[in-house]
């Protein structure tokens, strides 16, 4: 067996840790001994060991003189865990096959000069292109601090996200739905404008039915705080929090009220009479959100487009016409007044979910 092979098999036990290991990056690892592996391991959650670490002690006594394959450059420094590098070395690991380095500042390199200081064999770059995109939500998020944002749309054919009366359940087929709960349970947050929470009063959860599956934050966009105290949103039973995001505008009175029933609230300047987006980023990072998924309407869709902070669009096209020129369109706004200033997305990706067809590709920036 050959290192892309090997590594292969670290990116699926790296994948097993993807909703899970947030704000850390998602890390699978195997060690090879004789051409056979005797340790298997991934990050199974945040503050837990790490993938080297858990893998060094399924092999045991085995991993001395054998090979450990790594999706990411194991770390050399303290965090809320020991520095893996030190482990390895103690090992007897006598080779390092690493796919990519790691975006980390503290780390960056130096894990890979420790290890080959420490008289150990490194390869890296195997399969780089596959595990960078694995791990896109760390890698920016632990540069810049920020979140990587996902704009997940559900389409008809012509572009519709409702009919002009508002109703918009259901465009999609439910297999695109059940995509889209699993897309939610890899996310850290759900952002939502208080238009949507109005029309379809939603509860923004995830609903698969595994262990394990965590609901993500839910954030509402409400300028004035013109929520329904009783929308599901802030009354269902979950452990992850709700958090209203409104302006100085917001009533003191009702934020008191909305504190009352455990609702985060956060207050955030304007611009253009509209919520900062590019502010709330900042935010959110603060808070340790990693990775954002906006799920509506039109009107917040066209402002994180103009705020320029969506990184990643998902759309789901169901084989319907709508029509109607009252019917609200994917992306509200103004618009644009030329089509050279169309935002245009590059590495489109395209597959068939039951009759709907799922679109992915990245803003160009």
């Amino acid at each position: 067996m050959n290192n892309e092979v090997y590594m292969n098999q670290v990116i699926d036990l790296a994948l097993k840790g993807k909703g899970k290991a947030s704000p850390n990056p998602i890390v699978g690892a195997i060690i090879v001994r004789d051409s056979v592996v005797v340790g298997r391991g991934y990050h199974k959650r945040a503050g837990d060991p790490h993938a080297e670490i858990n893998t060094l002690r399924d092999a045991g006594e085995s991993a001395k003189g054998g090979t450990l394959y790594v999706n990411l450059e194991p770390c050399c420094h303290y965090g809320k865990t020991p520095p893996c590098t030190s482990a390895i070395i103690k090992s007897g690991i006598e080779r390092v096959v690493v796919g990519m380095r790691d975006p980390n500042i503290l780390v960056s390199g130096k894990g890979i000069e420790e290890l080959r200081g420490a008289g150990i064999h490194i390869e890296v770059g195997v399969l780089e292109e596959r595990c960078r995109e694995i791990n896109e939500i760390y890698a920016k998020y632990i540069t810049i601090k920020r979140p990587f944002v996902i704009m997940k749309v559900a389409s008809s054919l012509d572009g519709k996200i409702a009919t002009h009366t508002g109703e918009s359940r259901w465009i999609t087929s439910k297999s695109s739905r059940e995509v889209v709960h699993r897309i939610r349970g890899e996310v850290d947050a759900i952002m939502v404008g208080l238009g949507t929470v109005i029309k379809d009063d939603p509860q923004l959860t995830v609903r698969l039915g595994e262990n394990g599956t965590k609901d993500p934050k839910r954030i509402i966009l409400d300028s004035l705080l013109k929520i329904s105290l009783k929308a599901k949103v802030l009354t269902m039973d979950s452990r992850s929090d709700s958090i209203i995001v409104t302006t100085e505008k917001g009533d003191p009175e009702r934020i008191k009220k909305l504190e009352g029933m455990g609702v985060k609230v956060l207050i955030v300047d304007k611009k253009d009479q509209r919520i900062d987006l590019d502010k709330l980023m900042t935010r959110l990072g603060e808070m340790e959100v990693a990775s954002l998924l906006i799920e509506g309407g039109s009107e917040v869709y066209a402002s994180a487009l103009e705020a320029g902070i969506v990184d990643k669009v998902i759309l789901f096209l169901a084989p319907k016409i709508i029509g109607g020129v009252n019917a609200p369109g994917v992306v509200g706004g103004r618009g644009i007044d030329s089509l050279c200033d169309a935002i245009s997305l590059k590495d489109i990706h395209i597959q068939q979910i039951g009759d709907d067809v799922m679109i992915e590709g990245y803003l160009r920036r």
